[in-house]
C-alpha cells in the first residue's frame, strides 16, 4: 500500500517528524485530497512507465515519481486564472492543474484524443483551459515563457500570478538570470519554484553548482527566496501561500527552492549508476510524501486502513482507465502535420 513498502499498520515515519506537530489548519478532507491528488500522480506516472517499457510510448518519458508534494501543494493555493508552466518532468503537474488523466495519457502515447492531439507527447502538453502553458523540452526556456506571463499579468492588472517551475540543472541556465533581472526591475508577479532534486540530468548539485543554496540565487536581483521541504505538502502549500501573496501584492517575484527527490532516473532511458540504491531506498522509507500524509491521516484519525485502501483502489481505476482510452485511442490522421501551426493575430 504505502510507497516506502509499509502497510498503514506499519508506518514508517516520513520526513523524520512527528506528524502530531504537522502544520495545523488542515481538516480532513484537505488532507485526503491532497492524499488522493499525489496518490493519482504515483499511480498514473507507475503505468505511464510500464507503458513506456511496452513500446506505447516514444520519445523521453520523465516521471515525477518523488515529487508529488511540490505540484500538488502549489496547485492548492493557486486562484482561478494563475498560470503554471514547468520544464519537461511534467505529467504531475498536468494532473494536479485537474487535466483529465485520459488525455494526458493518450496524448503521452500520440493519440488523436490527447490533449494536444497527440502531437505534443510527454515533453509538450499544454491545456489554456487549466491554466497549464508547458511542457518545455529546452532546459530553462519555460522561465523566460513565465516570466512573460507574468509580464502580461502585470501589463493586464489582473491580479494573476505565473508559477513557473524549473529544476536545478536549469538553475545554472543564463536566461535564468536574466529574467530574474527583468522580473525584479518591473516587479513582476511570478513565483519561481525551483524543483531541486539533487541530481539534475544525473550530475549532483554539489558537483555542478558553485552556490547549492539555489533560493539564495535571487539575493544580488534583491529577490526574496527561501528553502522548503518539497516532500511535505503542508509545507510547500504554507511556502507557496506567502511566495503567491508577496506577487500578487505587487511587491514583484519570490524564489522557492522545493528540496525534493526523484526515485526514476532523470528520463526512462537513465539506469540512474551515480547514485547507490541504499540512498534511494533510505528517501523512500524516510521521507517518502505519501506516506507522510497517510502518517498524519491515521494520527489524526481522519482515516483507517480501510479508507486508505478505498482511495487507492479508486485511483487504480482511473489510471486503468486512462491507459486502456489511451491504448484504444486512434492515432491523428497525417492531415493534422499542417494543423495549429500557427494562430492569426486579433486586432
Amino acid at each position: 500500500m504505502a510507497r516506502g513498502q509499509t502497510g498503514p499498520a506499519g508506518r514508517r515515519k516520513a520526513n523524520g517528524a512527528d506528524p502530531k506537530k504537522a502544520p495545523s489548519g488542515a481538516g480532513r478532507e484537505e488532507l485526503l485530497k491532497y492524499y488522493r491528488d499525489m496518490l493519482l500522480i504515483r499511480r498514473f506516472e507507475e503505468r505511464a512507465g510500464q507503458l513506456y517499457g511496452m513500446g506505447l510510448i516514444g520519445g523521453f518519458c520523465h516521471l515525477y515519481i518523488g515529487q508529488e508534494a511540490i505540484a500538488v501543494g502549489v496547485q492548492a493555493v493557486k486562484q482561478p486564472g494563475d498560470q503554471v508552466i514547468t520544464g519537461y518532468r511534467d505529467h504531475g503537474h498536468m494532473l494536479a492543474c485537474g487535466m483529465d488523466p485520459r488525455e494526458v495519457m493518450a496524448e503521452l502515447t500520440g493519440r488523436i484524443t490527447g490533449s494536444s492531439k497527440g502531437k505534443g507527447g510527454s515533453m509538450h502538453m499544454f491545456s489554456t483551459e487549466a491554466d497549464f502553458y508547458g511542457g518545455h523540452g529546452i532546459v530553462g526556456a519555460q522561465v523566460s515563457l513565465g516570466t512573460g506571463l507574468a509580464l502580461a499579468n502585470h501589463y493586464r492588472d489582473n491580479g494573476k500570478v505565473a508559477f513557473t517551475y524549473f529544476g536545478d540543472g536549469a538553475a545554472n541556465q543564463g536566461q535564468v538570470y536574466e529574467s530574474f533581472n527583468m522580473a525584479e526591475i518591473w516587479s513582476l508577479p511570478v513565483v519561481y519554484v525551483i524543483e531541486n532534486n539533487q541530481y539534475a540530468m544525473g550530475t549532483s548539485i554539489e558537483r555542478s553548482s558553485s552556490e547549492t543554496r539555489l533560493h539564495k540565487r535571487g539575493a544580488s536581483f534583491r529577490i526574496p527566496g527561501e528553502e522548503v521541504d518539497g516532500m511535505d505538502v503542508l509545507a510547500v502549500k504554507a511556502a507557496a501561500q506567502k511566495a503567491a501573496d508577496h506577487a500578487r501584492a505587487g511587491n514583484g517575484p519570490y524564489i522557492l527552492e522545493m528540496k525534493t527527490y526523484r526515485y526514476r532516473g532523470h528520463s526512462m532511458s537513465d539506469p540512474a549508476k551515480y547514485r547507490t540504491r541504499e540512498e534511494v531506498d533510505e528517501v523512500r522509507k524516510t521521507r517518502d510524501p505519501i506516506d507522510h500524509i497517510e502518517e498524519l491521516l491515521e494520527k489524526q484519525g481522519y482515516a483507517d486502513e480501510a479508507t486508505l485502501k478505498a482511495v487507492d483502489a479508486e485511483v487504480k481505476r482511473i489510471v486503468a482507465d486512462a491507459a486502456e482510452f489511451a491504448r484504444t485511442s486512434p492515432e491523428p490522421d497525417p492531415s493534422e502535420l499542417y494543423t495549429d501551426v500557427y494562430t492569426e493575430a486579433r486586432a
